[in-house]
């Protein structure tokens, strides 16, 4: 029997959220032969086993175009990070990794090839740690900029951005680019961008969002999945994994 790819998907505790976007399972991922990843405005930890029986171990910066994968690994767990955790729970920038990646010692926060076992205890086993991390005070205006970014979907510009927080449009510019590699109109775009996924897998193959026109639309969807909004409908073989994402949630 032909083994089928094996996508799951679960959301982090409430109390996480800030933090975490969600935790994601992918088996049987060699037999993909032609997949793209997408923008998705988060920043993923990558636990993967090779071929060789192996444990990876990457962090990836955020995306700015597609990315054609390898098939290098068979199965994979993964922690979709929101961009607060950078700071609070990694410690580390990620903007010299944007559209790339870094590999991490293979006993990264204690894991080791056994927790790729078991998606369900890999989750708990990870929210352990996440809470471990979690820092007892956090800078209210980055946490309020980006629940604020978030809930319009991107579809707010820094000056009502800087209005609403208190913080200089320079100052956020300068957080943003400092900790993640852009621009918060850019990363604004890729959260536009993932906001329009649901809609075109459903056929919606207009604006449904604050584009300028069709033109406009079809030109930012290029620049992000590197292909029309009518052939990511499409979604020949099932090549944009981001789409398993839509039929879980």
């Amino acid at each position: 029997m032909k083994e089928m790819l094996n996508f799951q998907l679960i959301e982090p505790d409430q109390a996480l959220i800030d933090f975490v976007y969600c935790f994601s399972s992918l088996q049987n991922f060699s037999i993909q032969q032609e997949a793209v990843i997408i923008p998705n405005g988060r920043i993923d930890l990558i636990f993967s086993k090779t071929e060789g029986n192996l444990l990876r171990i990457a962090l990836l910066g955020l995306e700015t175009k597609p990315k054609y994968t390898s098939q290098e690994v068979t199965n994979m767990y993964s922690v979709s990070f929101n961009p607060l955790a950078v700071e609070y729970l990694l410690g580390q920038s990620v903007a010299e990794i944007i559209n790339k990646g870094k590999l991490l010692p293979d006993n990264f926060w204690d894991f080791n090839i056994e927790d790729l076992n078991n998606f369900k205890s890999f989750c708990e086993k990870m929210s352990a740690k996440i809470y471990s991390l979690l820092p007892q005070e956090i800078d209210e205006r980055k946490k309020k900029l980006f629940q604020l970014i978030f809930s319009s979907n991107g579809e707010i510009s820094i000056q009502e951005l800087s209005g609403k927080v208190f913080w200089s449009q320079r100052q956020i510019n300068r957080y943003f680019n400092q900790q993640f590699g852009l621009s918060v109109k850019a990363y604004c775009k890729i959260l536009r961008f993932q906001a329009s996924l649901p809609h075109i897998k459903k056929g919606k193959l207009n604006p449904q969002l604050n584009f300028t026109d069709q033109s406009h639309f079809i030109k930012e969807i290029k620049q992000f999945s590197g292909v029309s909004p009518k052939e990511l409908y499409r979604n020949k073989n099932d090549r944009f994994l981001q789409f398993l994402v839509y039929e879980e949630k």
